[in-house]
């Protein structure tokens, strides 16, 4: 076997907030990782459906960002959204 080629190999610091709640349309698990590493975006883990966004307060406000990356209907991604809002 050849010589690994690495484009990055870091170990860095992080925060992880876990947070669960119900919605009136859908219940979601997340784990919200933050780093200096996504240019002040967090990384926004599903664990229910396994998907996963990189969001920023631009992703928020970018009309179907959510629907389409964590494949949501509009109620379930404004409820998502709600919440995202808050803490990012």
């Amino acid at each position: 076997m050849g010589e690994r080629f690495y484009l990055y190999n870091d170990l860095i610091d992080t925060k992880t907030r876990f947070v669960s709640f119900m919605g009136e349309e859908s219940r979601f698990d997340l784990a919200i990782t933050m780093t200096d590493r996504f240019y002040g975006k967090k990384l926004v883990l599903n664990l229910q459906s396994n998907r996963f966004a990189i969001i920023g307060h631009d992703d928020l406000e970018e009309e179907g960002y959510l629907e389409q990356a964590f494949q949501l209907t509009e109620e379930e991604a404004a409820e998502l959204r709600g919440f995202l809002t808050e803490v990012i």
